[in-house]
Parts: C-alpha cells; structure tokens; sequence
C-alpha cells in the first residue's frame, strides 16, 4: 500500500510508532512531508517492510535518505497535492490527526492542513489519531467524522519547534530585512532565529499581513499589537493564510477557534497566480549556500539532502510579481563557526539549485542587502563580494576575476 503520513506539529505518532511494531507488513511506501517525532519505521530493522518518501524532509529523516533506507521527492510544495489529486501517487491509505469532531460531526486537519487535505480527500482510507489537544482550525481543514475508517482517542502534547533566541548575527540580517518592509506588505516567512527577528522588529510598521506557506510563534505579538491587520490584502482581506504551523503552544492555542487565520491546501497559498495579485508580497527564504552568480542552494549539503524545495519558489517567483513585491533570499555570510564561507564561487558537488540565478532578486547577509535583478555577472560577482564576510573577500574576489566575470 501507498499510505500518506500527516505531518509537521500534527505528526500521528502513537499511530506511527504502532504501524513499526507490525511485522506482518511488506512492500509499504510512507509518503509525508517533514515529519516530528521519533522514525523507528526507517531502522534498519525494518527494510523490506517500509519505504519512507519525504517530499520534504526533517532531521529525523536525513540520516536514512543519506544511506539509502528512505528516498526523497525534488518537488515545489504547489505541486505536491496533486500528485495526490491526479492519481500520478494513487494513495490506498492517509494516517492523520485530528481534532474532535463538533457538533455537526466535523474534525479538523488542525495545525497541518498542506498536502493533507488532498490526501484524505483522495485516499479510501483514512485512519485517525483524535487528539483531545489538537486545535480546531479554520479555512479547509473540515473532515467529516464518518470520513474515518477507525481512530484512536489520544490526550497529548502536539510536537513543538522550541524557539532559541536570534544571535547577534541574525539580529543584523534581521536589521538589514526589516529595513526592506514597508507599511501595508504582506509577509511569507518561516520558522528560526532570522524570521523572528526580524517580526520582532516591526513593531512600528501599519497594516501588515501574513500569507505563507506557515508561520511560527513570532507572529502572534504583532497580530495582539494591532501590526498585523491583513486589512490591505487583495487575497483574503482580513484574514491570516497559511498551510500549516510550527512552533510552541503559544501558536497553537492562537489558530484553535480563531476565524481570523484560514488554512489552506498548499496548492492554494503557494499559487504564484494568487500570490502576485498581493500588492507589497515580502518572500522571506533561507539558503546555506549562493555562488558569485547568484544560484542558491536551500535543499542540500552537496549530495546529502538536508530539507527540500518546499515553497521558496513558489515565493520568490510570485513576490517578484508581485506590485512593489520583494522575493529575498536571507542567509548567514559564513557556516562552521566563521570557517566557512556561504557565498562561494561555485556551489558544492551535487548541491541543488532550488533558486535559480534568473529568478533570484535579494539576498541579505549580515553585512548588507544587495538586489541582483538584472545585474550582470560581474555586477553580482561585486555585489555579494561585497555582503560577504571580510576574511573571505579577498579569495571571492580572485574566484571572480579567474572566472572572467571581472578584471
């Protein structure tokens, strides 16, 4: 069977850990998202019963993509649904959690609603953890009780991302990031020191708005300070829109009941159509490496697949689209400890081009922001020599000229 897992803060893992245990299974494909929680299904111990498939992956699942005991899907998370919806994945099971169902005997997807929704809509069988502790969600997370097959009652704690405070170097990407926001943009950021501070740096801007792919904790202090009001936007006026959440209880406890966050499928918050009709459409995207012409790598260390291509090109492309819209590319100038430089003259062997040079407009380090639209290479070689950290320059620069990009 081709069975469709539930994903990030919603993982079901009393279900999950259950479905290891079995050892009277062969031949099943997981298929999921980033996944929270232990993955006792990729031990090795479990080869030949199932075959875990990331369409984006977390760090539990790595290790066990690295070495072979799990695969991995390159793909846009706007396209992922309808792998589902089209048959071209024809999913025999989806393994969900829910909220309880409310009086008209509808649950809720709850936190995670992406590519969930098109997986319980097209599977012919959906078995659920209920989960007393899962908040009940707004926008096009309804599923009918009598939708499920078979369930089981759980009273737990959801899956939490424990926020760290910003280090001082994303204090000053941050800075250089918040300085590009204007009154009345429209936000798409994710989770992790960076977006955190720079949403802890807004607190003097207008009528901002959040559609994104997801967000975190640090959303909710601007929307209780009256920062947030999605009054200006052309999608969803007044209203939050997202696929799904991450993050404390804080977060979970501010989307339970509240009509004025909506979740939606991700084929419909990262639509790039709907997405450049968001006048102001700030893209906030991360990267670990970007070379001197501007191609950025946001999946992989090399080889080793670290994450995915998740939504950063359904954003970028759409925010660049977007009237007044800014796609930016965030990142810190060095990784190791200042060992290494993340701006490089050529990205590592077998490193993935999620952000191409064509479609890549700021990028933001510590040392500055830079827009790389329509530059020239040489122009690019300068500009990110130039937002590079110091002791890197020089061997940057010497790249660059030995490239003929400039003399």
């Amino acid at each position: 069977m081709h069975v469709f897992i539930h994903g990030a803060a919603a993982t079901p893992t009393p279900l999950l850990e259950a479905l290891a245990r079995r050892d009277d299974l062969e031949d099943v494909t997981l298929w999921h998202l980033h996944l929270e929680g232990p993955a006792p299904w990729t031990e090795p111990a479990c080869a030949g019963r199932f075959r875990s498939v990331s369409l984006f992956t977390g760090a539990n699942l790595r290790d066990a993509v690295a070495e072979g005991r799990a695969d991995f899907v390159p793909i846009f998370l706007s396209d992922i649904p309808a792998l589902f919806a089209s048959g071209r994945v024809r999913l025999d099971a989806a393994i969900v959690q829910l909220s309880p169902p409310d009086r008209h005997g509808l649950c809720s997807l709850g936190t995670s609603v992406d590519a969930a929704r098109a997986a319980v809509d097209t599977a012919p069988l959906v078995l659920a953890e209920i989960n007393a502790r899962m908040p009940r969600t707004h926008g096009a997370s309804a599923v009918p009780r009598t939708r499920v097959a078979a369930c089981t009652s759980t009273d737990r704690p959801l899956h939490e991302r424990a926020s760290r405070p910003p280090s001082e170097v994303e204090h000053r990407i941050a800075g250089h990031v918040a300085d590009l926001v204007v009154d009345g943009a429209c936000l798409q950021l994710g989770i992790g020191g960076i977006p955190d501070a720079v949403l802890a740096r807004l607190g003097d801007r207008n009528d901002l708005g959040i559609h994104t792919e997801m967000f975190s904790d640090g959303v909710v202090p601007l929307v209780e300070a009256g920062v947030i009001t999605n009054r200006l936007k052309a999608i969803h006026p007044g209203r939050i829109v997202t696929s799904f959440v991450a993050g404390s209880r804080r977060v979970f406890d501010f989307v339970h009941d509240n009509p004025l966050v909506e979740f939606h499928p991700c084929d419909r918050t990262n639509d790039t159509l709907a997405i450049r009709k968001i006048d102001r459409m700030i893209a906030i995207n991360s990267a670990l490496q970007i070379d001197l012409t501007g191609q950025v790598c946001a999946d992989s260390f090399g080889h080793r697949i670290h994450s995915g291509i998740g939504g950063q090109m359904d954003f970028i492309r759409g925010a660049a689209m977007s009237r007044e819209g800014k796609p930016i590319i965030a990142l810190p100038a060095t990784a190791k400890g200042g060992t290494v430089s993340r701006i490089v003259p050529e990205l590592a062997a077998g490193a993935g081009v999620v952000t191409t040079r064509g479609h890549v407009h700021w990028v933001v380090t510590e040392f500055g922001a830079v827009d790389l639209h329509g530059r020239t290479l040489a122009e690019r070689a300068r500009l990110l020599v130039e937002i590079a950290h110091p002791d890197f320059r020089g061997e940057l620069r010497a790249a660059a000229s030995s490239r003929r990009y400039f003399t």
